[in-house]
């Protein structure tokens, strides 16, 4: 409501006041009157948000092809597993391994596919700068995301693995052999946890580098398929043929065999990896993770055919991928909060 007055009317009459009305418009807006919360619990909502988002959960029908069809793909092999051991053979599926090829293939696709829906859109639209003005320090949004990502990527490696123990159990007689599941089990759960860790970080800071989903995730899955199918070219090329009547040695793989000088004699041929095969899984993260599984214990063949006296080289370099990619998207995201 304002107040204002007419000019005086003829002959100096003094002036008359004029009272003008306005109207309020209800657009909607709400004041909020709940209880304000702190940091942790902004930090848990945007987890529990990011990681339903990895899954497409709260969004339409699309946003879940991707992760459904990836978490499908990876159960195939437990469930022929369980087929198997219905028919009376034992487990044909290892836990620390787990078909490495198609557990690579897989988690390649969802990362690449995922990670840039957890970051790519809040920096295309430039919102960042409205989650750093509430008590939420500039590493509490990265290792948000991080989290949520890591729990996914765990989601899809380890249920399988728990379908496989629970389907191979199933046919197991007695409490020796459930035991015995038991323990191959645990290492092979180890294993899913350095790949979820160490792919999800590599994944979430090439994410970060684009606020274009497309170029996000073309960048992860260029790098990733690049540098394991690179791998896998190196480990082939570098390895030696021999040829022998005895048994392989170890570490060799056998190829072919053909006959022999005598009669009733065969020469078999085998590739024996050498110090440049050994060296080849370091150009991967998938090698590496592989060479690390070889390093710690690990017995079942995997996409490198073995480490030799590497192994320690394997793990440093393992820790150092880790630790560049979480100062990556420190630095990412210390430069993202102020722009």
């Amino acid at each position: 409501m304002s107040l204002s007055t007419e000019p005086g009317g003829p002959g100096g009459a003094p002036p008359r006041a004029r009272t003008e009305t306005g109207v309020i418009h209800d657009i909607g807006y709400r004041r909020y009157t709940g209880r304000r919360v702190g940091r942790a619990q902004i930090v848990r909502a945007l987890y529990w948000h990011s990681l339903r988002s990895a899954f497409g959960l709260g969004r339409g029908a699309k946003a879940k092809i991707v992760p459904v069809i990836a978490f499908g793909i990876m159960c195939l092999p437990a469930i022929a597993n369980a087929v198997s051991v219905a028919q009376g053979n034992g487990r044909i599926v290892p836990y620390d391994t787990y078909q490495p090829q198609l557990r690579a293939v897989v988690m390649i696709i969802f990362i690449a596919a995922q990670a840039p829906e957890l970051v790519s859109r809040d920096l295309r639209s430039h919102v960042l700068p409205l989650y750093f003005c509430r008590p939420l320090r500039r590493l509490d949004y990265p290792l948000a995301k991080l989290a949520a990502l890591i729990m996914a990527c765990l989601i899809v490696i380890e249920i399988p693995l728990l379908l496989l123990y629970l389907g191979t159990i199933v046919g197991a007689h007695g409490g020796t052999g459930i035991w015995d599941q038991t323990k191959a089990l645990i290492p092979g759960l180890g294993v899913g946890l350095m790949w979820a860790v160490l792919l999800a970080a590599i994944g979430l800071v090439l994410a970060s580098l684009s606020g274009r989903r497309a170029y996000a995730t073309g960048t992860i899955a260029i790098c990733f398929f690049l540098s394991f199918i690179l791998s896998q070219v190196l480990i082939q090329v570098t390895q030696r043929n021999v040829t022998h009547a005895g048994p392989p040695p170890p570490g060799s793989k056998f190829i072919g065999s053909g006959p022999g000088p005598g009669p009733h004699e065969f020469i078999q041929v085998t590739q024996v990896p050498t110090t440049a095969t050994h060296l080849s899984g370091l150009v991967s993260p998938f090698t590496i993770l592989d060479g690390v599984r070889q390093w710690l214990g690990g017995t079942s063949t995997g996409p490198l055919p073995g480490v030799g006296s590497y192994g320690p080289l394997y793990g440093a370099l393992l820790l150092v991928l880790l630790a560049a990619s979480l100062a990556g998207l420190a630095v990412r995201y210390r430069k993202a909060g102020v722009a």
